[in-house]
């Protein structure tokens, strides 16, 4: 009887989505790369890339938490705003909303992504608007036969999450929902009846469909997502939900022939965002308006070509993004009823072009780009019923406002000896405002921060060094000065009890402030990190953001002279260790410590210094399935995020222990 030959290993095939690697020139500037392991540890993206100590999220709270207007992030601690100064790509496409530029992280599960760059400082050149602080470039997996990934968990609080991802050669999709029963932010003697906890339900799909058409490649995703959330007070609640659309072709380059990109993309938003004012003793809430719609739609189109001929290449591109939305509202309770309607949105639109080239000679690699944007605020509105008769209490049409804006960067790295090297960068860059920050006005507790028409870009010019080394010890240290001029901050005007022109009146406690462009901040920063490999099972990494800021508000502002931008920690340490107990088990250790920061304008209301600690214990079951007990904030730490004008704080999550299956392919 013959003897059959073994089966042949058939390797898997990966399917990539169409996209342009970056250039060589990326090397000169400050990159921190994210693998797809390290991006799914966590349940929430956000908190993931935390675990890099220049990116700051806002009032310290992740996206379990978080209201979706605060739902984006900032690089070097350079004045995180609600909507963030960062912009956040997947594959090309840009992710922050159309309204308001904050990011529904739950609308991107890890289990679904490659991997990330964190690239820090202004991102000119092909990022362009909305890269102010940094940039986060997110690729998608690659479709592949079968299941790709999958996680599920189940912990405290009621908590619950599942994602997969799977698909065919030519298809992927990625599905993810979790639940939580959340936990009440204000605790102690200060809570009250009107304080109930920030529960969350949240759903995300979506499909990428792709294929060849000769030398090139071509895709088409769609996407979808909602989520509900309870904003811990008696009926403050949100609900945001939208889709997406992304077209791509592309052809990656080769030494025999260039490669290019076209992209084209839309996002449409929806936000119900209900808000209350806070009663004595925080008894009871009272409504005090309902943002019953705020939908928006945001469209663009992208497209680039690069080259490369020995040690030189280079890329020239143009983008275009314009954006229209509006708040529709109820506001001014009055014997239990809302007597008032509003309606305020416009239209946004940027668009540039830029050039980049890279030497990169081995030892030595110098870049530099530039670009020219031109940008626009239009058909903006603002409207006031009176809702018993429809009369038209107040009826604002803005100017438009429209302007142009250069912006570069350039780099150089140099090898010193083996594996060490220098490098410098300046940049610049700029941010326009958000629909949101031009006309959404908003309340939280009893303080209202009023939207400002009549915004301006911000811009920032920066510039660094920095030392680096690689090889069992890895190891980077740089310096950075960052000068935002035009910042957008929300600025204190007025205190209550008392009425004002078109906010209306302002409760006792409460605070009201409008978004400026106030002056400057200046940033003076020092980031070190440091990794090793301590012996075959154990690895260890400490990493450091310390940063000096402070504003000049000019005459706009003088109050904010010589303070510290809002929420801006002065220094930021994480760590963590991986220890391979054995062959089936691993440790997981990550510390995060946080400075004080303050929670307004005026540095009056102080958020105490934090440390939170978190650690994962994974059981391998096979190559390919891992089975990991978690604890988040395992020390059961107060880790401030707020603190109302009255002196009661709020926290953020306490423990929270998850025990789940995980499955990568």
């Amino acid at each position: 009887m013959p003897i059959e030959a073994p089966p042949t290993e058939v390797a898997a095939v990966i399917v990539q989505a169409p996209r342009l690697p970056p250039l060589a020139g990326e090397a000169a500037f400050s990159v921190e790369t994210f693998d797809a392991k390290a991006l799914s540890r966590s349940p929430r993206l956000d908190v993931a890339l935390k675990r890099s100590p220049g990116v700051s999220l806002f009032r310290r709270t992740g996206s379990d938490a978080a209201n979706p207007t605060i739902q984006g992030l900032s690089l070097r601690a350079v004045a995180p705003s609600g909507a963030g100064r960062a912009l956040v790509t997947l594959d090309g496409a840009p992710q922050n909303d159309p309204f308001g530029g904050w990011v529904i992280w739950s609308a991107l599960p890890g289990e679904g992504l490659d991997g990330a760059a964190v690239i820090r400082g202004a991102g000119a050149g092909p990022y362009g608007a909305g890269a102010l602080t940094g940039v986060v470039a997110l690729r998608e997996a690659g479709a592949r036969d079968g299941l790709s990934a999958l996680s599920v968990s189940a912990g405290g609080r009621g908590s619950y999450r599942a994602a997969a991802a799977l698909g065919t050669q030519n298809l992927l999709v990625v599905a993810s929902g979790s639940s939580s029963d959340g936990y009440v932010p204000v605790r102690g003697a200060r809570a009250g009846a009107a304080d109930t906890p920030t529960t969350l339900s949240d759903a995300a799909i979506s499909a990428r469909l792709q294929g060849g058409l000769g030398q090139a490649d071509w895709a088409v995703r769609l996407g979808a997502y909602e989520e509900r959330r309870g904003a811990g007070l008696v009926g403050a609640r949100s609900i945001a939900s939208g889709g997406s659309l992304t077209l791509t072709a592309a052809r990656a380059p080769s030494d025999e022939a260039a490669g290019w990109r076209v992209q084209a993309w839309l996002r449409s938003s929806d936000l119900k965002n209900t808000s209350v004012a806070v009663g004595a003793g925080r008894a009871l809430t009272t409504p005090a308006n309902d943002q019953y719609a705020t939908p928006a739609l945001g469209y663009g189109v992208n497209a680039a070509w690069q080259a490369r001929s020995g040690p030189w290449s280079w890329e020239l591109g143009a983008d275009f993004r314009a954006a229209e939305g509006e708040v529709r509202e109820r506001f001014r309770l009055m014997n239990g009823a809302f007597t008032r309607g509003r309606i305020a949105g416009g239209e946004t639109l940027v668009g540039g072009a830029y050039a980049e080239a890279v030497y990169d000679g081995g030892d030595l690699l110098v870049t530099g780009g530039a670009r020219i944007d031109g940008w626009r605020s239009s058909e903006a509105v603002r409207r006031e019923r009176d809702l018993a008769s429809g009369a038209v209490l107040l009826d604002l049409k803005p100017a438009d406002n429209s302007g142009t804006t250069p912006t570069a960067r350039f780099g150089l790295r140099h090898r010193l000896t083996g594996d060490t090297w220098l490098r410098g960068a300046a940049y610049a860059g700029f941010r326009p405002p958000s629909l949101n920050e031009l006309h959404r006005p908003f309340r939280v507790g009893n303080d209202v921060t009023e939207a400002n028409s009549g915004l301006t870009p911000e811009t920032l010019y920066g510039a660094e060094a920095g030392f680096s080394g690689e090889g069992v010890l890895s190891w980077n240290l740089s310096v950075f000065y960052n000068r935002l001029d035009d910042p957008i901050t929300n600025v204190t005007i007025g205190f209550g009890p008392g009425t004002f022109p078109t906010a209306g009146f302002i409760p006792a406690g409460g605070v009201l402030r409008q978004r400026r462009n106030a002056g400057q901040i200046e940033a003076w920063g020092i980031e070190a990190d440091v990794s090793a490999e301590l012996g075959a099972a154990l690895t260890a990494r400490a990493a450091l953001s310390a940063v000096k800021a402070e504003v000049d508000g000019g005459a706009s502002a003088a109050q904010l002279t010589g303070k510290r931008p809002a929420q801006t920690p002065e220094i930021t340490i994480t760590a963590g260790a991986d220890w391979r107990a054995s062959e089936r088990l691993t440790l997981a250790l990550d510390l995060r410590y946080e400075g004080e920061r303050f929670e307004d304008d005026l540095n009056s209301r102080k958020l105490a210094p934090a440390l939170g600690v978190d650690l994962r214990a994974d059981w391998r079951v096979s190559a390919a399935t891992e089975v990991y007990l978690a604890a988040e904030n395992l020390l059961d730490a107060e880790i401030e995020v707020g603190e109302t004008a009255d002196g009661v704080e709020s926290f953020t999550a306490p423990r929270l222990v998850r025990i789940g299956v995980s499955i990568r392919r």
